[in-house]
């Protein structure tokens, strides 16, 4: 069944979006079609994935304007109908879930709207991106109901908006679940560590023997061939499960198998899912893609491959959907111009001082400018390193505390990407895709173990600052590019104001200039 909503260009210029009471709280703040403002909470209260809306970061926030319209990223009652489905009674029960009883007592407000999970989403890709009618595919763990939604977004003349809905797959039948009871089934953290199996996947080789325990796995989750709709519901998790083929000897070659097939049946059911699209409108070749499982880098390639013309908001996950409700109240394209909109640290940013650290073969930290609004540093909060170096792949994980089958992403000059790297699109300045490396040779330490990185292309109008330290580093040494990972160690938020960075100085030793 089609469901259509339309917004019109609103007289509510002013409008605070909010995400919070599940995981990775966020707030954004945009006047017209600007974005003023937008910020994850754990960055704030030094909580990975903070749930709460913290005051520091509501303060911060006013420093770039005030509001006279509140949106909330969900639909609450709605939630808990679910929940009652799913027997969380303590959480159907409490009043501290409900965001008009949560926000007024912790800041003294409500909020004016609350719009649906799966809508925000979409609003959140949509109105940041290039398109005037696209298709909108979404997926992600859990929303109200929806695991998984296709819509048909259009923008008429007069700049009003319809969202049609052309299809949904709801609880239990969840991609994002049934990939995170899979990430927990590894030893790893759910609705965490998704990355991690994706990163594990890359060490296991593609044989016969895996073509096997692909199809057991395959067949024992997944009700048909295509699709989502699930054998089990996996809310709860699936550690009783076991391979009949190929049994857990608690091996890393064993975790490493298994992450393996999981991400390739990951892979199927997304393309399965867009190819839906394809034909429920084949007359719209725009694809703006959101939800969780949107962060899956290896999956994104092979998406833009085969439709080329999809655009990934750098926050995804539900962290955007403050963004999302607030732009879906707008109902109109926001001025999307970069993802560097969160906490700013004054000062011209370090270019001299960094140039000479990289150049003296250190690993040095950037905190400078504004802070990236996404799970990943683009070059504001940054650990960066020489990236040809045998040894310094090991040496940045024992920093960040990392296991040693994590690859390390570059940030390469845009002009050169395609020099170095096979890629899947033109640009990939949010670090959405991967690409083989032409010569990992020659860069050891950006390149995973299947000679694929994790591109980050930076241009002069991406990020300026970072281009001419990238820039000035390749006249001295003729690479083009250098190591890029977030500013922070495993288990911690990424570092935020100046004296997080000098904090994580004097922990662990890299010196961290801004």
């Amino acid at each position: 069944m089609k469901t259509s909503y339309v917004t019109f260009p609103t007289h509510e210029r002013k409008i605070l979006g909010l995400n919070g009471l599940n995981h990775d709280a966020t707030a954004s703040l945009i006047h017209g079609t600007e974005i003023k403002f937008a910020g994850h909470n754990e960055r704030y209260s030094d909580i990975k994935f903070d749930e709460q809306l913290d005051s520091t970061l509501i303060n911060d926030l006013k420093r770039y304007g005030d509001w006279d319209t509140i949106v909330w990223f969900e639909d609450s009652l709605l939630k808990k109908t679910r929940q009652l489905y799913a027997g969380q009674y303590k959480e159907v029960f409490s009043l501290k879930n409900i965001p008009n009883y949560y926000l007024k007592k912790r800041f003294g407000f409500t909020p004016d709207y609350q719009i649906s999970h799966h809508l925000s989403h979409a609003s959140a890709a949509y109105f940041t991106s290039p398109y005037d009618n696209a298709i909108s595919i979404n997926i992600d763990a859990i929303g109200e109901w929806e695991c998984a939604t296709i819509w048909y977004i259009e923008t008429d003349s007069k700049k009003r908006t319809k969202f049609t809905k052309l299809w949904s797959e709801s609880y239990p039948n969840s991609l994002g679940l049934w990939y995170s009871a899979m990430t927990q089934r590894l030893g790893l953290k759910p609705q965490e560590d998704e990355y991690i199996l994706m990163g594990m996947a890359g060490w296991s080789d593609w044989n016969t023997t895996s073509d096997k325990l692909y199809e057991e796995i395959d067949k024992y989750f997944f009700a048909e061939p295509t699709g989502i709709k699930m054998n089990h519901n996996l809310h709860r998790g699936c550690m009783n499960w076991d391979s009949e083929y190929y049994k857990d000897d608690g091996s890393d070659e064993w975790k490493f198998k298994i992450a393996s097939v999981v991400q390739k049946i990951c892979e199927k059911r997304i393309m399965d899912i867009f190819d839906l699209a394809n034909r429920l409108m084949p007359g719209c070749n725009n694809y703006v893609y959101g939800g969780g499982v949107a962060l899956n880098c290896v999956a994104n390639s092979l998406i833009a491959r085969e439709y080329p013309n999809v655009w990934i908001i750098p926050n995804p996950g539900d962290g955007g959907s403050s963004l999302g409700s607030a732009a879906f109240v707008l109902g109109e394209h926001l001025d999307w111009n970069n993802t560097f909109l969160g906490y700013n640290i004054k000062g011209d940013y370090p270019i001299e001082q960094t140039l000479k650290g990289l150049l003296n073969g250190d690993i040095v930290g950037v905190a400078s400018g504004r802070a990236e609004f996404g799970p990943r540093a683009l070059g504001n909060r940054s650990l960066l390193a020489d990236p040809r170096g045998d040894d310094i792949k090991d040496k940045v994980n024992k920093i960040k505390k990392r296991q040693e089958f994590r690859p390390f992403a570059p940030a390469v000059l845009e002009e050169h990407a395609h020099e170095i790297f096979d890629m899947p699109v033109q640009k990939s300045q949010y670090m959405q895709f991967v690409a083989d490396c032409k010569r990992p040779d020659l860069y050891p330490a950006i390149c995973h173990v299947d000679n694929t990185s994790r591109v980050q292309t930076v241009s002069k109008d991406d990020n300026p600052n970072f281009y001419n330290l990238i820039n000035e580093f390749y006249k001295k040494t003729g690479c083009p590019m250098l190591l890029n990972t977030s500013l922070n160690i495993k288990g911690m938020p990424i570092v935020n104001t100046h004296n997080d960075g000098i904090e994580f100085e004097k922990k662990y030793g890299v010196k961290v200039y801004g």
